[in-house]
């Protein structure tokens, strides 16, 4: 017997909904997100089954529990999906069993779904550009100490030279203690973005 699986994925819990090829709903389950708790709503449905979800907050882990388990995952488009959008009663019982619906008429608007490689890759290079914008932030910052006591600016704080200013004979004063302090923890996060950011 075909059976299609909607899943309304949210940050702690999520709505799971199993329909037959008829359309009837046989479950329709609020479980906290876990390898666990969604195999004991779904673990004996057929190898190959259906899920569809929104590409909510946080999906990846849910893709590769499916895809661990021989399930065919299903992303769906949030913004394309006007069933759901448009529906009067909106809940997550009813947001689940809608997908899965959708699923079962083959009514969904998909998205591609990236293979592993690349999403681990994708999840590297948002961490990389999060961790450039925040030595971004705290370049402006040693900057905006120094400029707070108009400290003459001829040039990067953050070259070879630049550095030695800070370290010179007014290290103790209150502009470039603090600036030193910024520069230190810059000196971190120089580490990792300097590895794609990577730690280690």
């Amino acid at each position: 017997m075909s059976v299609y699986v909607g899943i309304d994925v949210h940050r702690k819990r999520s709505q799971i909904a199993v329909v037959d090829h008829d359309g009837a709903v046989q479950v329709n389950r609020n479980v906290p997100n876990g390898v666990e708790t969604v195999l004991s709503v779904i673990g004996d449905l057929p190898i190959g089954a259906p899920v569809a979800f929104e590409a909510a907050y946080g999906w990846g882990w849910l893709v590769e529990l499916l895809e661990d388990y021989g399930f065919e995952p299903h992303l769906v488009h949030p913004l394309r999906c006007k069933a759901i959008a448009s529906a009067r009663l909106k809940n997550d019982k009813v947001d689940a069993a809608t997908l899965a619906q959708l699923l079962r008429a083959d009514l969904l608007p998909e998205a591609w779904i990236a293979p592993l490689q690349v999403r681990q890759q994708r999840a590297l290079l948002r961490h990389r550009c999060q961790l450039v914008r925040l030595r971004t932030l705290l370049r402006n910052r040693v900057h905006a100490v120094l400029a707070d006591y108009s400290c003459e600016r001829s040039g990067s704080y953050f070259t070879a030279p630049g550095r030695l200013r800070l370290d010179g004979p007014a290290r103790t004063t209150t502009p470039n203690a603090a600036a030193q302090a910024y520069d230190r923890v810059l000196d971190w996060f120089g580490r990792f973005v300097d590895r794609g950011g990577q730690g280690g």
